[in-house]
Protein backbone atom coordinates (compact mmCIF):
# COMPACT_ATOMS: atom_id res chain seq x y z
CA UNK A 1 0.00 0.00 0.00
CA UNK A 2 2.75 2.21 0.90
CA UNK A 3 3.76 1.66 -3.05
CA UNK A 4 0.46 3.61 -4.37
CA UNK A 5 1.62 7.35 -4.19
CA UNK A 6 4.56 6.54 -6.06
CA UNK A 7 2.35 4.60 -8.82
CA UNK A 8 -0.25 7.78 -8.69
CA UNK A 9 2.80 10.09 -9.60
CA UNK A 10 4.07 7.98 -12.22
CA UNK A 11 0.29 7.82 -13.83
CA UNK A 12 0.73 11.83 -13.19
CA UNK A 13 4.39 11.60 -15.37
CA UNK A 14 2.79 9.81 -18.06
CA UNK A 15 -0.06 11.98 -18.64
CA UNK A 16 2.66 14.38 -18.72
CA UNK A 17 4.55 12.46 -21.55
CA UNK A 18 1.23 12.59 -23.15
CA UNK A 19 0.88 16.38 -23.22
CA UNK A 20 4.17 16.61 -24.63
CA UNK A 21 3.62 14.52 -27.30
CA UNK A 22 0.35 16.01 -28.18
CA UNK A 23 2.14 19.59 -28.08
CA UNK A 24 4.84 17.85 -30.21
CA UNK A 25 2.33 16.81 -33.07
CA UNK A 26 3.54 19.05 -35.77
CA UNK A 27 4.88 16.34 -37.75
CA UNK A 28 2.07 14.84 -40.06
CA UNK A 29 1.33 10.79 -39.09
CA UNK A 30 1.94 8.73 -42.05
CA UNK A 31 -1.42 7.97 -44.31
CA UNK A 32 -2.12 4.41 -44.57
CA UNK A 33 -5.34 2.35 -46.05
CA UNK A 34 -6.89 0.33 -43.98
CA UNK A 35 -10.56 -1.14 -44.28
CA UNK A 36 -12.47 -0.57 -47.50
CA UNK A 37 -9.99 2.02 -48.92
CA UNK A 38 -10.47 4.18 -46.01
CA UNK A 39 -7.86 6.49 -45.38
CA UNK A 40 -6.31 6.79 -41.64
CA UNK A 41 -4.41 9.77 -40.72
CA UNK A 42 -3.36 8.71 -37.20
CA UNK A 43 0.66 8.60 -36.27
CA UNK A 44 1.41 5.18 -36.46
CA UNK A 45 3.87 3.69 -33.87
CA UNK A 46 5.65 0.26 -34.67
CA UNK A 47 6.58 -2.28 -31.67
CA UNK A 48 8.77 -5.46 -32.24
CA UNK A 49 9.13 -8.13 -29.98
CA UNK A 50 10.76 -11.73 -30.25
CA UNK A 51 8.01 -12.74 -27.28
CA UNK A 52 4.89 -13.27 -29.12
CA UNK A 53 2.74 -16.20 -28.25
CA UNK A 54 -0.98 -16.35 -28.64
CA UNK A 55 -1.26 -15.28 -24.96
CA UNK A 56 1.18 -12.86 -25.46
CA UNK A 57 -0.47 -10.96 -28.78
CA UNK A 58 -3.72 -11.02 -26.41
CA UNK A 59 -2.25 -9.33 -23.66
CA UNK A 60 -0.21 -6.57 -26.23
CA UNK A 61 -4.17 -6.06 -28.77
CA UNK A 62 -5.23 -4.95 -24.50
CA UNK A 63 -2.46 -2.79 -24.08
CA UNK A 64 -2.60 -1.45 -27.79
CA UNK A 65 -6.12 -0.15 -27.61
CA UNK A 66 -6.21 1.18 -24.29
CA UNK A 67 -3.40 3.28 -25.00
CA UNK A 68 -4.89 4.14 -28.26
CA UNK A 69 -8.82 4.58 -26.66
CA UNK A 70 -6.89 8.08 -24.86
CA UNK A 71 -4.61 8.95 -28.17
CA UNK A 72 -7.09 9.34 -30.78
CA UNK A 73 -4.32 10.18 -33.32
CA UNK A 74 -1.92 7.44 -32.94
CA UNK A 75 -1.84 3.89 -34.14
CA UNK A 76 0.28 1.38 -32.55
CA UNK A 77 1.19 -1.45 -35.03
CA UNK A 78 2.85 -4.90 -33.14
CA UNK A 79 5.42 -6.91 -35.52
CA UNK A 80 6.89 -9.82 -33.97
CA UNK A 81 10.37 -10.61 -34.36
CA UNK A 82 12.83 -13.28 -34.07
CA UNK A 83 14.78 -14.68 -31.20
CA UNK A 84 17.98 -15.24 -32.84
CA UNK A 85 17.20 -13.14 -36.06
CA UNK A 86 16.75 -9.86 -34.75
CA UNK A 87 20.44 -8.13 -35.45
CA UNK A 88 19.51 -8.90 -39.17
CA UNK A 89 16.00 -7.38 -38.61
CA UNK A 90 17.98 -4.71 -37.06
CA UNK A 91 20.40 -3.96 -39.60
CA UNK A 92 17.93 -3.60 -42.58
CA UNK A 93 15.40 -1.55 -40.47
CA UNK A 94 18.32 0.98 -40.39
CA UNK A 95 19.46 0.24 -43.36
CA UNK A 96 15.97 0.89 -45.27
CA UNK A 97 15.36 3.79 -42.44
CA UNK A 98 12.16 1.63 -41.55
CA UNK A 99 12.73 1.85 -37.77
CA UNK A 100 10.03 0.57 -35.44
CA UNK A 101 9.59 3.24 -32.37
CA UNK A 102 9.81 0.15 -29.14
CA UNK A 103 11.62 -2.67 -29.40
CA UNK A 104 10.99 -5.08 -26.45
CA UNK A 105 11.94 -8.17 -24.89
CA UNK A 106 15.70 -7.97 -26.29
CA UNK A 107 18.71 -9.10 -23.65
CA UNK A 108 20.57 -5.92 -22.11
CA UNK A 109 23.70 -6.37 -23.20
CA UNK A 110 21.95 -5.92 -27.12
CA UNK A 111 21.01 -2.36 -25.89
CA UNK A 112 24.12 -1.73 -24.62
CA UNK A 113 25.75 -2.21 -27.49
CA UNK A 114 22.95 -0.84 -30.00
CA UNK A 115 23.54 2.41 -27.75
CA UNK A 116 27.19 2.46 -27.56
CA UNK A 117 26.84 2.52 -31.82
CA UNK A 118 24.87 5.98 -31.67
CA UNK A 119 21.21 3.45 -32.70
CA UNK A 120 19.50 3.76 -29.38
CA UNK A 121 17.50 7.29 -27.78
CA UNK A 122 18.17 7.48 -23.97
CA UNK A 123 14.65 6.42 -21.83
CA UNK A 124 15.44 8.37 -18.88
CA UNK A 125 11.99 10.08 -19.12
CA UNK A 126 10.22 6.74 -19.92
CA UNK A 127 12.09 5.59 -16.39
CA UNK A 128 11.13 8.77 -14.77
CA UNK A 129 7.35 8.80 -15.98
CA UNK A 130 6.68 4.93 -14.52
CA UNK A 131 8.92 5.83 -11.48
CA UNK A 132 12.52 4.85 -10.20
CA UNK A 133 11.36 3.82 -6.90
CA UNK A 134 8.81 1.46 -8.35
CA UNK A 135 11.87 -0.96 -9.72
CA UNK A 136 13.24 -3.46 -7.91
CA UNK A 137 16.50 -2.39 -6.44
CA UNK A 138 19.19 -1.94 -8.88
CA UNK A 139 17.27 -3.06 -11.55
CA UNK A 140 18.15 -0.37 -14.37
CA UNK A 141 22.31 -0.97 -13.58
CA UNK A 142 22.44 -2.64 -16.66
CA UNK A 143 21.23 -0.04 -18.86
CA UNK A 144 23.24 2.55 -17.40
CA UNK A 145 25.26 3.82 -19.75
CA UNK A 146 28.84 5.69 -20.30
CA UNK A 147 27.59 8.93 -20.35
CA UNK A 148 25.27 8.81 -17.45
CA UNK A 149 21.72 8.06 -19.50
CA UNK A 150 19.98 4.89 -19.28
CA UNK A 151 20.19 2.81 -23.07
CA UNK A 152 16.90 1.17 -22.02
CA UNK A 153 14.33 -0.41 -19.08
CA UNK A 154 13.69 -3.73 -18.21
CA UNK A 155 10.16 -4.48 -19.72
CA UNK A 156 10.40 -7.63 -17.46
CA UNK A 157 13.59 -10.07 -15.62
CA UNK A 158 13.63 -13.71 -16.81
CA UNK A 159 15.37 -16.26 -14.59
CA UNK A 160 16.38 -18.11 -17.83
CA UNK A 161 18.30 -21.73 -16.00
CA UNK A 162 16.69 -22.13 -13.38
CA UNK A 163 16.81 -26.43 -12.08
CA UNK A 164 13.46 -27.94 -12.80
CA UNK A 165 13.56 -31.34 -11.05
CA UNK A 166 10.42 -33.85 -10.96
CA UNK A 167 9.90 -34.70 -7.43
CA UNK A 168 8.13 -38.06 -8.06
CA UNK A 169 10.99 -39.02 -9.71
CA UNK A 170 13.81 -37.71 -7.44
CA UNK A 171 11.78 -39.30 -4.31
CA UNK A 172 11.55 -42.76 -6.57
CA UNK A 173 15.08 -42.71 -6.29
CA UNK A 174 15.37 -42.10 -2.47
CA UNK A 175 16.19 -38.65 -3.35
CA UNK A 176 14.52 -36.20 -1.05
CA UNK A 177 15.96 -32.82 -1.73
CA UNK A 178 16.87 -31.48 -4.89
CA UNK A 179 20.53 -31.55 -5.59
CA UNK A 180 22.68 -28.42 -4.49
CA UNK A 181 26.13 -29.20 -6.28
CA UNK A 182 27.16 -30.82 -9.60
CA UNK A 183 28.12 -34.00 -7.72
CA UNK A 184 24.70 -34.19 -6.51
CA UNK A 185 23.28 -33.20 -9.77
CA UNK A 186 25.34 -36.28 -11.21
CA UNK A 187 24.50 -38.62 -9.34
CA UNK A 188 20.69 -38.21 -9.00
CA UNK A 189 20.98 -38.11 -12.97
CA UNK A 190 22.51 -41.18 -12.76
CA UNK A 191 20.02 -42.57 -10.08
CA UNK A 192 17.21 -41.31 -12.53
CA UNK A 193 17.71 -42.39 -15.58
CA UNK A 194 16.11 -45.81 -17.10
CA UNK A 195 14.85 -46.24 -20.59
CA UNK A 196 12.57 -43.50 -21.40
CA UNK A 197 13.56 -40.95 -19.07
CA UNK A 198 17.31 -39.25 -19.33
CA UNK A 199 18.85 -37.33 -16.24
CA UNK A 200 18.81 -33.61 -17.88
CA UNK A 201 18.64 -31.09 -21.19
CA UNK A 202 21.58 -29.21 -21.42
CA UNK A 203 22.44 -27.81 -24.57
CA UNK A 204 25.98 -29.10 -26.93
CA UNK A 205 24.46 -27.09 -30.11
CA UNK A 206 26.16 -24.59 -32.12
CA UNK A 207 23.87 -21.93 -30.68
CA UNK A 208 22.80 -18.96 -28.67
CA UNK A 209 21.42 -21.51 -25.50
CA UNK A 210 24.68 -23.37 -25.32
CA UNK A 211 26.84 -19.96 -24.90
CA UNK A 212 24.47 -18.76 -22.82
CA UNK A 213 23.90 -21.57 -20.84
CA UNK A 214 27.53 -22.51 -20.27
CA UNK A 215 28.43 -19.06 -19.12
CA UNK A 216 26.42 -20.13 -16.14
CA UNK A 217 28.14 -23.04 -15.60
CA UNK A 218 31.82 -20.75 -15.82
CA UNK A 219 30.31 -19.38 -13.07
CA UNK A 220 29.01 -21.78 -11.01
CA UNK A 221 32.67 -22.81 -11.00
CA UNK A 222 33.85 -19.74 -9.70
CA UNK A 223 34.94 -18.48 -12.73
CA UNK A 224 34.34 -15.56 -15.18
CA UNK A 225 34.18 -15.14 -18.71
CA UNK A 226 35.81 -11.96 -18.83
CA UNK A 227 37.02 -10.10 -15.70
CA UNK A 228 35.73 -6.47 -14.17
CA UNK A 229 37.83 -4.73 -16.41
CA UNK A 230 36.79 -6.84 -19.32
CA UNK A 231 40.11 -8.35 -20.00
CA UNK A 232 39.62 -12.08 -21.25
CA UNK A 233 39.63 -14.37 -18.05
CA UNK A 234 37.99 -17.62 -19.36
CA UNK A 235 41.66 -19.45 -19.20
CA UNK A 236 41.46 -20.83 -15.94
CA UNK A 237 40.68 -23.89 -13.47
CA UNK A 238 36.95 -23.12 -13.36
CA UNK A 239 36.16 -23.22 -16.94
CA UNK A 240 38.24 -26.11 -17.14
CA UNK A 241 36.08 -27.53 -14.71
CA UNK A 242 32.74 -26.77 -15.83
CA UNK A 243 34.11 -28.31 -19.35
CA UNK A 244 34.64 -31.32 -17.41
CA UNK A 245 31.08 -31.14 -16.00
CA UNK A 246 29.36 -30.42 -18.84
CA UNK A 247 31.29 -33.17 -20.44
CA UNK A 248 30.47 -35.81 -17.78
CA UNK A 249 26.48 -34.77 -18.36
CA UNK A 250 26.44 -35.62 -22.04
CA UNK A 251 25.31 -39.36 -20.78
CA UNK A 252 22.54 -38.28 -18.74
CA UNK A 253 21.32 -35.68 -22.09
CA UNK A 254 19.28 -37.24 -24.89
CA UNK A 255 20.88 -38.50 -28.15
CA UNK A 256 19.45 -35.40 -29.59
CA UNK A 257 20.96 -32.68 -27.06
CA UNK A 258 24.16 -32.69 -29.76
CA UNK A 259 21.55 -30.15 -31.52
CA UNK A 260 19.51 -28.85 -28.66
CA UNK A 261 18.21 -24.94 -28.39
CA UNK A 262 15.84 -23.37 -25.97
CA UNK A 263 12.70 -25.16 -27.61
CA UNK A 264 14.48 -28.57 -27.58
CA UNK A 265 15.37 -28.17 -23.79
CA UNK A 266 12.33 -26.88 -22.86
CA UNK A 267 10.57 -29.80 -24.66
CA UNK A 268 12.19 -32.87 -22.92
CA UNK A 269 11.45 -31.63 -19.50
CA UNK A 270 8.01 -30.86 -20.09
CA UNK A 271 7.49 -33.85 -22.15
CA UNK A 272 8.73 -35.92 -19.29
CA UNK A 273 11.95 -37.18 -21.39
CA UNK A 274 14.03 -35.76 -18.70
CA UNK A 275 13.74 -35.44 -15.00
CA UNK A 276 15.66 -31.84 -14.44
CA UNK A 277 15.34 -29.17 -16.72
CA UNK A 278 17.44 -25.92 -17.52
CA UNK A 279 15.09 -23.06 -18.59
CA UNK A 280 12.93 -19.95 -17.31
CA UNK A 281 9.58 -19.83 -15.95
CA UNK A 282 7.55 -20.72 -19.06
CA UNK A 283 7.75 -24.38 -17.75
CA UNK A 284 5.20 -23.80 -15.79
CA UNK A 285 2.62 -22.58 -18.57
CA UNK A 286 3.58 -25.33 -20.84
CA UNK A 287 3.49 -28.62 -18.30
CA UNK A 288 -0.22 -26.99 -17.54
CA UNK A 289 -1.05 -27.05 -21.53
CA UNK A 290 0.76 -29.82 -23.10
CA UNK A 291 1.68 -32.51 -19.84
CA UNK A 292 -0.92 -31.64 -16.76
CA UNK A 293 -0.38 -34.97 -15.14
CA UNK A 294 2.93 -34.05 -14.23
CA UNK A 295 2.12 -30.72 -12.78
CA UNK A 296 1.90 -31.51 -8.95
CA UNK A 297 5.25 -33.15 -9.30
CA UNK A 298 7.44 -30.34 -10.71
CA UNK A 299 9.91 -28.77 -8.90
CA UNK A 300 12.52 -25.65 -9.00
CA UNK A 301 15.39 -24.04 -7.74
CA UNK A 302 18.66 -22.44 -8.83
CA UNK A 303 21.04 -24.54 -10.38
CA UNK A 304 23.53 -26.02 -8.84
CA UNK A 305 27.07 -25.26 -8.01
CA UNK A 306 30.59 -26.94 -8.22
CA UNK A 307 30.53 -26.50 -4.38
CA UNK A 308 28.30 -25.46 -2.03
CA UNK A 309 31.35 -22.47 -1.26
CA UNK A 310 30.25 -20.76 -4.33
CA UNK A 311 27.13 -18.90 -4.67
CA UNK A 312 24.10 -19.26 -6.97
CA UNK A 313 24.59 -17.56 -10.30
CA UNK A 314 21.39 -16.76 -12.21
CA UNK A 315 21.06 -15.86 -15.55
CA UNK A 316 19.27 -12.77 -16.46
CA UNK A 317 18.88 -11.86 -19.72
CA UNK A 318 17.26 -8.77 -18.47
CA UNK A 319 14.41 -8.79 -21.26
CA UNK A 320 14.59 -4.48 -22.79
CA UNK A 321 12.66 -1.82 -23.55
CA UNK A 322 14.34 0.13 -25.92
CA UNK A 323 13.85 2.87 -28.52
CA UNK A 324 15.71 3.26 -31.73
CA UNK A 325 17.48 6.41 -32.46
CA UNK A 326 15.68 8.56 -35.42
CA UNK A 327 12.57 6.54 -34.59
CA UNK A 328 9.36 8.82 -35.60
CA UNK A 329 6.67 10.24 -33.26
CA UNK A 330 9.43 10.47 -30.16
CA UNK A 331 7.19 12.01 -27.47
CA UNK A 332 4.29 9.65 -28.21
CA UNK A 333 6.77 6.85 -28.63
CA UNK A 334 7.84 7.56 -24.65
CA UNK A 335 4.16 8.11 -23.82
CA UNK A 336 3.48 4.65 -25.53
CA UNK A 337 6.38 2.78 -23.61
CA UNK A 338 5.67 4.31 -19.88
CA UNK A 339 1.92 3.50 -20.77
CA UNK A 340 3.13 -0.50 -20.91
CA UNK A 341 4.11 -0.40 -17.34
CA UNK A 342 0.32 0.46 -16.30
CA UNK A 343 -0.86 -2.31 -13.90
CA UNK A 344 -4.07 -2.94 -16.36
CA UNK A 345 -1.98 -3.45 -18.95
CA UNK A 346 1.23 -4.69 -17.39
CA UNK A 347 -0.11 -7.44 -15.31
CA UNK A 348 -2.21 -9.20 -18.61
CA UNK A 349 0.87 -8.87 -20.33
CA UNK A 350 2.85 -10.54 -17.43
CA UNK A 351 0.07 -13.15 -16.98
CA UNK A 352 0.78 -14.03 -21.04
CA UNK A 353 3.70 -15.80 -19.43
CA UNK A 354 3.36 -16.45 -16.20
CA UNK A 355 6.50 -16.93 -14.45
CA UNK A 356 8.79 -16.50 -17.56
CA UNK A 357 8.15 -13.24 -17.72
CA UNK A 358 8.84 -11.71 -13.98
CA UNK A 359 7.64 -8.00 -12.79
CA UNK A 360 10.84 -5.30 -12.32
CA UNK A 361 8.17 -3.30 -10.24
CA UNK A 362 7.71 -3.81 -6.59
CA UNK A 363 4.26 -2.91 -6.80
CA UNK A 364 3.74 -5.32 -9.77
CA UNK A 365 4.97 -8.44 -7.84
CA UNK A 366 3.02 -7.59 -4.70
CA UNK A 367 -0.53 -6.61 -6.51
CA UNK A 368 -3.27 -9.15 -5.17
CA UNK A 369 -4.13 -9.44 -9.38
CA UNK A 370 -0.98 -10.59 -10.29
CA UNK A 371 -0.72 -13.30 -7.31
CA UNK A 372 -4.13 -14.02 -8.34
CA UNK A 373 -3.25 -15.96 -11.41
CA UNK A 374 -3.66 -20.10 -11.48
CA UNK A 375 -0.34 -20.82 -11.97
CA UNK A 376 1.78 -17.79 -9.96
CA UNK A 377 -0.67 -18.54 -6.85
CA UNK A 378 -0.16 -22.05 -7.22
CA UNK A 379 3.46 -22.71 -7.62
CA UNK A 380 4.25 -19.04 -5.69
CA UNK A 381 6.95 -20.44 -4.09
CA UNK A 382 8.98 -20.86 -7.47
CA UNK A 383 7.64 -17.79 -8.70
CA UNK A 384 9.47 -15.80 -5.48
CA UNK A 385 12.20 -17.84 -5.61
CA UNK A 386 12.49 -16.92 -9.58
CA UNK A 387 12.10 -13.21 -9.11
CA UNK A 388 14.25 -13.07 -6.39
CA UNK A 389 17.11 -14.57 -8.79
CA UNK A 390 16.59 -12.75 -11.51
CA UNK A 391 16.61 -9.61 -9.81
CA UNK A 392 19.61 -10.16 -8.36
CA UNK A 393 20.68 -11.90 -11.87
CA UNK A 394 23.68 -11.40 -14.27
CA UNK A 395 24.47 -12.02 -17.94
CA UNK A 396 27.19 -11.43 -19.93
CA UNK A 397 26.91 -7.54 -20.70
CA UNK A 398 27.45 -7.33 -16.90
CA UNK A 399 28.61 -10.33 -15.03
CA UNK A 400 28.70 -9.51 -11.67
CA UNK A 401 28.01 -5.35 -10.37
CA UNK A 402 31.95 -5.11 -9.83
CA UNK A 403 32.22 -5.43 -13.89
CA UNK A 404 32.06 -2.91 -16.40
CA UNK A 405 29.23 -3.36 -19.31
CA UNK A 406 30.35 -5.52 -22.22
CA UNK A 407 29.80 -3.65 -24.89
CA UNK A 408 30.59 -6.96 -27.42
CA UNK A 409 28.48 -9.09 -25.48
CA UNK A 410 25.77 -9.30 -28.30
CA UNK A 411 28.66 -9.81 -31.21
CA UNK A 412 30.23 -12.56 -28.69
CA UNK A 413 27.14 -14.32 -28.16
CA UNK A 414 26.20 -14.45 -32.07
CA UNK A 415 30.00 -15.51 -32.97
CA UNK A 416 29.06 -18.86 -31.23
CA UNK A 417 32.45 -19.04 -30.30
CA UNK A 418 31.70 -20.47 -26.34
CA UNK A 419 29.33 -22.69 -27.84
CA UNK A 420 31.86 -24.23 -30.28
CA UNK A 421 34.14 -24.38 -27.02
CA UNK A 422 31.46 -26.78 -25.56
CA UNK A 423 31.27 -28.54 -28.82
CA UNK A 424 35.30 -29.14 -29.39
CA UNK A 425 36.07 -30.24 -26.01
CA UNK A 426 32.44 -32.39 -25.46
CA UNK A 427 31.87 -33.92 -28.82
CA UNK A 428 35.19 -33.32 -30.20
CA UNK A 429 36.89 -34.97 -27.51
CA UNK A 430 39.86 -32.00 -28.24
CA UNK A 431 42.44 -31.28 -25.72
CA UNK A 432 40.60 -28.80 -23.12
CA UNK A 433 43.38 -26.26 -22.17
CA UNK A 434 44.31 -25.90 -26.49
CA UNK A 435 40.44 -25.54 -26.85
CA UNK A 436 40.25 -23.01 -24.20
CA UNK A 437 43.71 -21.30 -25.44
CA UNK A 438 42.17 -20.84 -28.59
CA UNK A 439 38.88 -19.73 -27.46
CA UNK A 440 40.69 -16.68 -25.59
CA UNK A 441 42.78 -16.00 -28.41
CA UNK A 442 39.06 -15.21 -29.92
CA UNK A 443 37.21 -13.89 -27.63
CA UNK A 444 40.62 -11.15 -27.57
CA UNK A 445 39.72 -10.61 -31.31
CA UNK A 446 36.07 -9.84 -30.82
CA UNK A 447 36.86 -7.34 -28.22
CA UNK A 448 39.50 -5.83 -30.36
CA UNK A 449 36.91 -5.64 -33.15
Amino acid sequence: MSNAPALSRAVLSRRGLLQRAASAGAVAGLALTVGCGAKDDRKTLRWWSPQASPEQLKAYRAQIAAFEAKNAGIRVVFEPTSDEGYPAQFAAAFAAKQLPNIVTHLPSFTAQSYYARGLLEPVDDVIQAIGPANYFDGANDVYRTADGHFCGTGIGNTAVDMLWYRKDLLQAAGIGTPPTTWDELRDACRRVQRPGVYGAPLPYGMNAMTSLIFIGFIHRAGGQVFAPDLSVAIDGAPTYDALEFFKSMREFCPPGASNFSWGESLTAFVSGATATGIYGGRVLANVAAQNPKIADQIGCATYPTASRAIPAWTFNDFPSLIIPKGASHLAETKAFAASLYDPQGYIPQLHAAPGHVLPVLKPIAENPVYRANPLISKYAPAIDLMTRAAAAGHNLGRETTAHQPNLKASEIVASNTLAELVQRVVLNKENPRAAVAATATKLQALMRG
